[in-house]
C-alpha cells in the first residue's frame, strides 16, 4: 500500500482492490451460486458506500445490511443496479422499506402477514426472502412456524420470494457435526418451497464446500480480510492497516512502571514511546502487556494497559533512528494480525475490525471512492 500524505498522526488504510479480489476469489469458489456483498454495520466498520460501490463494479448485485437505516442510505450510491435485503427484517414500517425498494428477510409470521399486508396495499409484488432457524436460535422462523408456512402457502402469493436463507451456527468450525445437522435441516424445509433459491453458507461456510453453497452464498468477514478457516492459514488478502505516529519519546531508567496501576515495570534503562490510539479507539485495553506493535520489521510490546486516547511501547531494543517522534508504527497489518490481536484480547476478529472508532483518518485505496 501506498501511504496518503498529509495525514494525521493515526489512521486507518482500507485497500479496497484488496477487498475486491477477496470478493472475486470467494465468488469463484462458489459457482454456479452466487455471491452476495455483506456490508452492514457500515461495511464491517470500513465505509458502507465504498465498499458498496466497489462490489458493485466488481460485479455484485445482491448486498445485504442490518436494518433498514443502512440499507436507504446505499440506496443513493447502488441505484437501481443492485438488490437491497435488511437482515433484521421489519423493525420499521413496512411502507418505509417499500419506499426505497427494499427487501426485508422475514424471520416471523408475523412479518411474513405485514409484509403481504404491504403488497396488498401496493398491489404488487414485493421482494422478500424467508428466514428459517436451523439451530442458531437467534432470527428465523422456528419449526412450528416453517411447517405453518408449509401449510398455508397463500400467506406467500402476494410476495416475490427471492430466496429462502438460514444461517451457520460453527461453519468455522469444520469438524463440528453442527453443520451437517443444520444442512441436513435446511434441505428439510427446502422440500417446503419448491423451485426457491437457496441461501445458508457465510464465509466459513463457503469452505465447507458444495452442499452448503446452494444458489447464494453471504460471505461478509472474509471480504474484509479475516480468516474464514481459523484452525489454518488465511487464504483472504489482507484489507485494512492500522498505524500511529509517536507523539513522544522518553528515556526511563530500570524499575520504572508504566501506565495505570503499573503493571509493566522495566527491566532495565529503556526507551518508551507514546501512540495517540487506545481503547476509545477500538484497540481493546485487554491488549496491555499481551500485544506487540511493528516498527518496520521489528516487533515491539505493548506496555502497560491500553489508556482511552493512548498507549505505551518499550522502544528499548531499536536504535534511535529507527523510532522518533513523527515514526509511523503499525498496529495491524498483513494476514493475520487482525485475528490475533483478536484472540489475545479474548475477542475475535469481527468484534475487532467493527470496533475501530471513527477518529481514524480513513484513507481508501483503489476502487472507486467517489
Amino acid at each position: 500500500m501506498t501511504d496518503p500524505i498529509d495525514a494525521p498522526v493515526s489512521r486507518l488504510v482500507i485497500d479496497l482492490d484488496a477487498l475486491t479480489r477477496n470478493w472475486q476469489a470467494l465468488a469463484r469458489m462458489a459457482r454456479p451460486a452466487e455471491c452476495a456483498g455483506i456490508v452492514k454495520a457500515d461495511a464491517y466498520g470500513l465505509g458502507a458506500a465504498q465498499v458498496a460501490q466497489s462490489l458493485l463494479d466488481a460485479g455484485c448485485r445482491r448486498f445485504f445490511v442490518a436494518n433498514p437505516d443502512g440499507a436507504a442510505a446505499l440506496r443513493p450510491v447502488l441505484g437501481d443496479a443492485a438488490t437491497i435485503y435488511v437482515l433484521n427484517g421489519l423493525i420499521a414500517e413496512a411502507g418505509d422499506l417499500s419506499a426505497f425498494d427494499l427487501v426485508p428477510v422475514l424471520n416471523d409470521l408475523g412479518q411474513i402477514v405485514r409484509w403481504a399486508g404491504e403488497a396488498r396495499r401496493l398491489e404488487r409484488r414485493l421482494g422478500a426472502v424467508v428466514h428459517i432457524d436451523t439451530g442458531m436460535s437467534r432470527l428465523g422462523l422456528p419449526p412450528e412456524e416453517t411447517a405453518r408456512l408449509a401449510a398455508s402457502p397463500e400467506l406467500l402469493a402476494p410476495l416475490d420470494l427471492h430466496f429462502v436463507m438460514s444461517h451457520l451456527s460453527c461453519a468455522g468450525e469444520p469438524e463440528q457435526a453442527e453443520n451437517h445437522r443444520q444442512l441436513a435441516l435446511f434441505r428439510d424445509a427446502m422440500r417446503s418451497f419448491p423451485g426457491t433459491r437457496a441461501s445458508l453458507a457465510n464465509s466459513s461456510g463457503i469452505f465447507l464446500g458444495k452442499a452448503w453453497h446452494h444458489d447464494l452464498v453471504r460471505p461478509g468477514y472474509a471480504v474484509y480480510g479475516g480468516n474464514p478457516t481459523p484452525s489454518g492459514a488465511n487464504p483472504m488478502e489482507p484489507v485494512i492497516r492500522l498505524k500511529a505516529q509517536i507523539v513522544q519519546v522518553r528515556e526511563v531508567p530500570a524499575g520504572t512502571r508504566v501506565g495505570y496501576s503499573g503493571t509493566y515495570t522495566t527491566e532495565r534503562a529503556t526507551r518508551l514511546a507514546t501512540l495517540p490510539v487506545g481503547y476509545a479507539d477500538g484497540y481493546p485495553r485487554a491488549l496491555g502487556n499481551l500485544a506487540h506493535a511493528w516498527i518496520g520489521d521489528s516487533a515491539v510490546p505493548v506496555a502497560g494497559h491500553v489508556s482511552m486516547d493512548l498507549m505505551t511501547l518499550d522502544i528499548g531494543d531499536l536504535p534511535e533512528d529507527r523510532a522518533h517522534v513523527g515514526t509511523w508504527v503499525d498496529l495491524i497489518r498483513g494476514r493475520t494480525m487482525l485475528d490475533d490481536l483478536a484472540t489475545r484480547a479474548g475477542t475475535i476478529g469481527y468484534e475487532l475490525l467493527t470496533s475501530l472508532g471513527a477518529r481514524y483518518a480513513r484513507h481508501w485505496l483503489g476502487g472507486t471512492r467517489g
